[in-house]
């Protein structure tokens, strides 16, 4: 038998989801992380789960990991000390970044500008230049690079970035460099520009190659040591990290290119909802993955999710593919304040986190929360996790009592204003990713998953127009269940900067031919079946003179004769038009190329369930009182593990499961598909 385990560390817990290939059957474990070592947490999960389905971990095919130790590295400043060498001339051009500054009209008056990963006095430059064609306009001296590698040496680094002048054209220079840096710096991690991001924009592949230069130590450190516990537990299997953008890479590739896993965390919600959907006959998907800090919201078009060119975390912006993920502070525990100033209710972005979390968690927590607010409204009860989890009620009420008597109103229209606002919150997102962008919301159904993201999802669907609302199986691990089922990537680009119409199709297939040989050897390397491969191709476009690119969709057959270039710029007319609600009629640039390998898509079947009456009532647990319109009315709370195909659900009613809890409103009702899914609907 063949199992493949999908793993997700979160702040909080580990998930786990362990699926066998061969009839669909999972099994699913939360564990505590450990974040001064992620991987004590992953360890004991795979250890217990494996001991729940009873199989040795020797019997685990593929692992396949979602982690945020990189994001955590950037976030926290505990990335390695990065040295930088550059062409000579261009040693500020880390400080002197780009004129971009966040906020409002005159943001650059209170923004305290971040120092560079690489530091200035960790900067050295070196004789020697490209143009950009890639002829050497000046040739490398070595003994100058040998003393401003020995200056670096004595610096203290632990990481070297090479990025020099023009060497997206050509490496030639940068590979001379890190020869000698091999021979200077023994031990130390050296990134190329040129292998990292071959595009144009000096400061943008300097940035991006440093980023994934200062994580590099770290993520190695952490997949390494990841990788050698496994081994000892038997695991002979292959071992994958996700990526930011949805797919999968080998933990070797992860070593070297680990700024690719910037967005690892929430990349694994949206590939889960992806097979989800699929399964549930939906091809259009707004996603709703909601924590206890924070939601992430997505867009899924045609059983696509969005990508962007540009990963931000914290204050850094990089240039690597990343699912277009928005992320706003509202979570279960997010706090509901009332400003001095204001005196109007706010909800977040503040949160009680774990510790000491919602006053209903009874661990000392005082201040009203969006999950109290759950609790006081009979939208969450008392009783969680099979009831081996109690909330306090009465510590949930005094908070939000609190709130109501500084707002000079009762307790339950203050819970439901907290509730309120936090659905205006969660749509506030959504809208972002969907209407901003030239997408009617009412064209996508809504699926709500992590922690508490079945509990909104009703409300946020009404307010979205957005149906039916999903709640999938195991909302609580289901990025553990997107880690599982996804499927390996490999991507690289290249600058091709020429207006089109003094370029020719075949200079354009000759470039993307090279970089689908790099990308499907990439993949071959780490042990794909050659012909089973899809490939993938896109263009970056732009009017000329503008300052940014929209992607654009490509083949190699449109290359392959005349006329595909003025296809092109007019598929570009079009996007542009959607996003941005004109186009012009001016010479269009073809800055960049890409190219995008795809392992096999895994074919795993989704356990069917018994097919019901469409009656519930062998599920319900108990009757239960719910806050609607004013006033509360009778309610019904069932178990999820007990509910059958077909079954519907009228509202008001409550779906209690291990990991998660599911509303149903009373203007709704919910029916469960095949495969366990309630796919909610208003009446």
């Amino acid at each position: 038998m063949a199992y493949r385990l999908g793993v997700d560390v979160g702040g909080t817990f580990t998930d786990l989801l362990l699926f066998d290939d061969a009839n669909g059957r999972f099994w699913r474990n939360k564990t505590p992380s450990t974040p001064h070592d992620q991987s004590e947490g992953v360890l004991a999960g795979v250890q217990a789960i494996c001991a729940q389905a009873t199989i040795e971990p020797a019997a685990i095919d593929l692992f396949l990991h979602g982690t945020t130790v990189a994001t955590n590295a950037v976030l926290e400043g505990k990335g390695a000390r990065v040295g930088l060498v550059v062409t000579e001339g261009y040693r500020q051009m880390m400080q002197i970044a780009r004129s971009l500054v966040p906020g409002g009209l005159a943001g650059w008056i209170i923004w305290p500008k971040p120092e560079p990963m690489a530091r200035l006095e960790d900067t050295v430059q070196v004789k020697g230049r490209l143009d950009a064609s890639g002829a050497e306009v000046r040739p490398l001296d070595d003994a100058d690079i040998r003393a401003q590698l020995t200056v670096l040496k004595g610096q203290g680094i632990e990481a070297l970035t090479i990025s020099l002048i023009n060497a997206y054209v050509d490496g030639r220079h940068e590979r001379r460099v890190a020869e000698i840096a091999a021979e200077v710096l023994p031990g130390v991690p050296v990134s190329l520009s040129h292998v990292v991001l071959p595009e144009m924009q000096e400061y943008e592949r300097t940035l991006t190659t440093v980023a994934n230069a200062a994580v590099r130590p770290v993520v190695g450190r952490y997949v390494r040591n990841l990788r050698t516990k496994l081994r000892d537990l038997g695991m002979k299997g292959r071992i994958s990290l996700l990526r930011s953008d949805g797919g999968l890479m080998s933990s070797e590739a992860a070593e070297a290119q680990p700024v690719s896993l910037l967005m690892s965390g929430p990349a694994g919600g949206v590939t889960g909802a992806l097979w989800v959907a699929r399964n549930a006959g939906l091809k259009n998907i707004l996603t709703l993955d909601v924590g206890g800090t924070s939601t992430d919201v997505a867009l899924i078009e045609n059983s696509e999710p969005r990508l962007v060119r540009t990963t931000d975390v914290g204050h850094l912006t990089v240039r690597v593919s990343a699912l277009d993920v928005k992320t706003v502070g509202a979570g279960g525990g997010s706090i509901a304040k009332i400003p001095e100033l204001t005196k109007a209710l706010r909800v977040g972005p503040e949160s009680a986190g774990a510790v000491p979390g919602p006053a209903c968690y009874g661990r000392g927590g005082t201040q009203a929360t969006v999950t109290d607010a759950n609790v006081v409204l009979g939208y969450l009860p008392e009783n969680l996790l099979g009831g081996s989890f109690k909330l306090d009620r009465e510590a949930a009420r005094a908070a939000v009592q609190r709130t109501a008597d500084a707002l000079g109103v009762d307790l339950y229209e203050a819970a439901r204003g907290i509730i309120d606002i936090v659905n205006e919150n969660m749509f506030g997102a959504l809208r972002m990713i969907s209407v901003q962008q030239g997408y009617d919301p009412r064209d996508f159904a809504l699926m709500g998953f992590g922690g508490a993201g079945p509990l909104h999802v009703n409300a946020v669907a009404k307010l979205m127009g957005s149906w039916p609302a999903v709640s999938p199986v195991s909302p609580g691990v289901l990025c553990a269940l997107g880690d599982a089922t996804t499927r390996t990537r490999s991507e690289t680009a290249r600058s091709f900067s020429r207006v089109i119409s003094r370029s020719t199709e075949a200079e354009v297939l000759e470039v993307l031919k090279l970089m689908r040989d790099q990308v499907r050897d990439s993949l071959v390397a780490d042990g794909e079946d050659a012909a089973t491969l899809e490939l993938r191709f896109e263009a970056d476009l732009r009017y000329a003179g503008q300052a940014f690119e929209v992607p654009v969709p490509v083949t190699l057959a449109e290359f392959e004769q005349p006329g595909g270039l003025a296809a092109l710029a007019e598929t570009f007319h079009a996007a542009h038009k959607r996003l941005f609600t004109f186009s012009m009629d001016t010479d269009t640039e073809l800055v960049n190329l890409r190219a995008i390998a795809l392992g096999k898509a895994p074919e795993l079947p989704a356990l069917a369930l018994p097919q019901g009456d469409g009656n519930p009532a062998a599920a319900r647990l108990r009757d239960h009182q719910m806050w609607v319109d004013g006033s509360f009315r009778p309610a019904v709370i069932y178990d999820r593990a007990k509910l059958r195909a077909g079954d519907r659900i009228p509202g008001p009613a409550v779906v209690c499961e291990m990991d998660s809890t599911t509303v149903i409103l009373a203007d709704a009702a919910g029916t469960v598909d095949a495969h366990g899914n309630i796919l909610i609907n208003p009446v």
